[in-house]
């Protein structure tokens, strides 16, 4: 279990490429869904994407280490694991700064399978496709399809304001977002290892 005493830190990628050499005690959380770890992940990290994570906080928290690093695409979801794993108990985790990508590009190891679009990319190109469409369609068709553009600009606002992305939950069940095999409780949080407490984290 992380030890309550150590307040909690962002991890710059530099940082990160020394522990994996450096701390055997070290456990990578890669919380991006199944496909994005597909995709490209850091060499020897865990997938368990957000909404497992959501479901099983408990349950994860129980098997983590005292130096924990949550990864995803940016840092938002990882941020967003960080306050659920808060409020379970855990007070140190670190938030790798720039995401899976910038520790690529700082350097780090890591593993490239089939190339596709990030998530974080494809709610962008929806939304923007959504308000796009919505102002064409009030200037061509009727007023009334503007109501599109505001309504997707009130959900990007609500969106920002509470951290958390409807638009990304429901992209990520469509079928070009879906892995041969989509982790479970069983296989991505119960087969996590147990790693004995190394010494407690230093900033």
């Amino acid at each position: 279990m992380i030890s309550p005493s150590t307040a909690i830190s962002a991890l710059t990628p530099e940082t990160l490429r020394s522990w994996v050499t450096e701390h055997q005690d070290l456990m990578i959380i890669d919380v991006r869904s199944a496909a994005e770890f597909e995709s490209v992940h850091i060499r020897g990290s865990y997938d368990v994407p957000l909404p497992l994570l959501s479901e099983h906080t408990d349950e994860l928290a129980a098997r983590l280490g005292s130096r924990v690093v949550l990864v995803c695409q940016s840092g938002a979801r990882a941020e967003q694991a960080r306050q659920r794993l808060g409020a379970s108990g855990i007070t140190t985790a670190y938030v790798l700064t720039g995401g899976v990508p910038g520790f690529a590009a700082a350097g780090g190891d890591v593993v490239k399978g089939k190339d596709r679009w990030d998530l974080e990319r494809q709610v962008r190109l929806a939304a923007g496709s959504l308000v796009v469409l919505g102002l064409a369609g009030g200037k061509f068709i009727s007023p009334r399809i503007r109501t599109l553009a505001g309504v997707i600009g009130a959900g990007l606002t609500f969106s920002a304001a509470t951290n958390t992305c409807a638009m990304g939950r429901a992209l990520s069940a469509m079928p070009w977002n879906k892995s041969a095999t989509e982790p479970t409780r069983e296989t991505a949080i119960m087969n996590l290892p147990v790693i004995p407490a190394e010494q407690t984290p230093a900033a």
